[in-house]
């Protein structure tokens, strides 16, 4: 399956070659393993501030306040079946709350972001989190990916 990622930032000082290539491989990681499609399948991923995602959240959720991460997920629009690609959706977080939630749970920042972006992915993926029976299903596959692929929480400890 190929995996078109449309990676943007509006964070200066982002623009880091190793750091894209990581969110790449684990995007096409996490696809792999939960999706499959005919066509290529495109997400766009768009890094920005607390100030940036308030206005995102403001104005599609009516949601006043930043957010770690917000998902517009094209398969519940009928919207994802136009040209080449099978589009999964948009998938916006915050670098700002992605660090103060870092500090708050006591994680590196790379796994929190890691963490957001796959709650992020889930969501593109139909998961959800209204009724208890959906959180716990969705938590339980986060973690489970986060952990197959390397960011596990014994893992943080030791580092400490």
């Amino acid at each position: 399956m190929d995996i078109v990622l449309d990676l943007t930032s509006d964070v200066i000082g982002f623009e880091d070659p190793a750091r894209e290539t990581k969110i790449r491989e684990y995007v096409d990681f996490v696809l792999k393993r939960e999706y499959s499609a005919e066509k290529p399948v495109y997400i766009s991923l768009f890094l920005t501030t607390d100030a940036h995602i308030r206005e995102i959240n403001r104005d599609y959720r009516n949601l006043d306040q930043p957010t770690d991460v917000i998902s517009f997920a094209y398969h519940e629009s009928g919207d994802y079946d136009i040209g080449p690609y099978d589009t999964l959706g948009d998938i916006v977080i915050s670098l700002d709350r992605v660090a103060e939630q870092a500090k708050t749970y006591g994680h590196r920042e790379e796994r929190e972001f890691f963490y957001v972006l796959t709650h992020g992915i889930l969501h593109l993926l139909g998961y959800d989190h209204l009724e208890e029976n959906q959180r716990e299903r969705m938590r339980e596959k986060e973690e489970n990916l986060l952990q197959t692929y390397g960011y596990t929480r014994e893992e943080e400890q030791a580092r400490e």
